[in-house]
């Protein structure tokens, strides 16, 4: 395996790991405060973890098997993170109408407020390096992953936005209407990946 799939491998074993420790923590805060944009980054988390491995597994079978093979896996791996993009965007849209229609409010979170600082920091490097080195070998997943990766960062950007508001106006709406605006990226995303491959 080249230097290049190395560092490919290395950036999705980080992000697997840190993916899996920020899905506990907001899955967990979101649960405490009744916030369904803290348990739909929680869950983003947990798709991007999925999306990861999908990665690993590619990577790993680099040099290993015919190059139309690898075509196959790498046609497999892009869809399957297009999937990933409908089950979290399905979601979020959901439970975002029911906290509207059923006016259920959040309770405040700084705990939210400081896992979406941390990710807004960390996800823009992993997503950037993902995509610089995806283009470089020419591997459509890595890249796709890596916009999976930034969805994240925006997710995070949206996510303490509304916490914030949240927090400081007590604006309850912001948690749903957060993670409405969301969605419409995350399923243009999928659409792209699991359609346009045909």
């Amino acid at each position: 395996m080249d230097d290049l799939h190395k560092k490919a491998l290395s950036l999705e074993y980080l992000t697997v790991g840190y993916n899996i420790v920020e899905a506990i923590a907001s899955i967990l805060a979101g649960r405490l405060a009744g916030s369904i944009a803290l348990v739909g980054f929680g869950l983003d988390s947990i798709v991007e973890s999925l999306s990861g491995f999908v990665l690993i597994c590619r990577l790993k079978k680099h040099g290993t098997v015919s190059q139309e093979e690898e075509e196959k896996i790498e046609t497999r791996a892009s869809r399957f993170v297009g999937i990933t993009f409908f089950i979290l965007g399905a979601y979020v849209l959901l439970e975002s109408v029911k906290k509207i229609v059923l006016r259920e409010i959040p309770d405040p979170s700084l705990f939210g407020i400081i896992i979406a600082l941390v990710s807004l920091i960390i996800m823009p490097l992993l997503a950037s390096a993902k995509h610089r080195i995806g283009k470089q070998l020419g591997m459509a997943s890595l890249v796709a992953d890596s916009k999976e990766t930034f969805v994240c960062a925006v997710l995070s950007a949206a996510l303490l936005v509304g916490l914030l508001t949240h927090y400081f106006f007590h604006f309850w709406l912001s948690d749903p209407i957060v993670g409405l605006l969301i969605v419409a990226f995350l399923f243009r995303e999928g659409y792209e990946l699991v359609f346009e491959k045909e």
